[in-house]
Parts: structure tokens; C-alpha cells; sequence
């Protein structure tokens, strides 16, 4: 089920990539993008995520948590944040079930066929919980860089 604006975005306790447990409620007071990204290592996803590293004090400075989720486990997330130098959070869902609740994960087409899996998708979050913006679909390269463009933040 999609996620639609005001919504609350749904509470997570989910492992980082030193297998730390991260929750939501942490950044309560912040500003937030999540974003669900199908696997580390590939370069789709390696695009987008060093794209948020590269804006990262951007983001920083307007008090935004950059938070990417993907079913990976924290071991390869770890690999991927040493060999790409990555600054933002990455977190683990290999049982889906924080994709699932954000609607990041289900039916999508890929090259012209219906396949179950990780729906590109960036969430902003507000101080107090809310949904301000749902993305579905995202195209990996150039994302971040719409993000911005989007959310008026330069």
C-alpha cells in the first residue's frame, strides 16, 4: 500500500551496517529522507547513494538525516559503505517487512515484465512524523539532484 502525504511514516528498528539497531524515532525533531534502494553494489544504487554522499552537507546543513534502506545484510552494506566512502545511514530489511510498510516493495515492471521486488522509492519525513513527499518509481540516476530541485532546497 502506497504512502500518501500526512501520513505517519511507519516506526522501524532496523540493523546499520555495524549492526547497530537504528529506529526512526531517533531523528524525531529532524527532517528525513528515506529512501529504499533494490541492492549495494550495483550501479543504479551505487549511483544514488555516493549522489547523497555528494550532497550530504547540503542536506546537513538544512538539518536533514539521509537513511537508505535496502534487503541486504548489514555485512555486505558495510562492504559497500567502505569501498564507495559513504556518510549517509544504511540500513538492513532483508525480511522487507519496512519496505513492505512503506509500500517500497511488491509488483513492479522491469524491461517490459511484472516481477515482486524493491520499488525505488524516497520518502521525506517530517520533524513530527509526517509524510511531506512520496516518490515511487524513482529513476536512480538524477534523483537526488530532482530531490533537491523539488524540495527547493537551493
Amino acid at each position: 500500500m502506497a504512502l500518501e502525504i500526512k501520513d505517519t511514516a511507519p516506526a522501524f528498528a532496523l540493523k546499520n551496517d555495524a549492526g547497530e539497531t537504528i529506529r526512526l524515532s531517533q531523528f524525531k525533531g529532524k527532517r528525513v529522507i528515506l529512501y529504499f534502494y533494490p541492492a549495494a553494489l550495483t550501479p543504479g544504487c551505487t549511483k544514488q547513494a555516493c549522489d547523497f554522499t555528494d550532497n550530504l552537507k547540503l542536506f546537513n546543513s538544512l538539518d536533514f538525516v539521509i537513511i537508505g534502506i535496502s534487503p541486504d545484510k548489514p555485512e555486505k552494506l558495510a562492504k559497500f559503505r567502505e569501498q564507495e566512502g559513504l556518510k549517509i545511514i544504511l540500513l538492513s530489511d532483508p525480511e522487507k517487512e519496512v519496505l513492505t510498510k512503506y509500500g517500497a516493495y511488491g509488483e513492479k515492471k522491469l524491461y517490459g515484465k511484472t516481477v515482486v521486488g524493491v520499488i525505488r522509492s524516497t520518502f521525506v519525513i517530517s520533524p513530527t512524523g509526517k509524510v511531506e513527499h512520496a516518490f515511487y518509481n524513482v529513476k536512480a540516476t538524477g534523483h537526488v539532484a530532482k530531490l533537491i530541485r523539488d524540495l527547493a532546497l537551493t
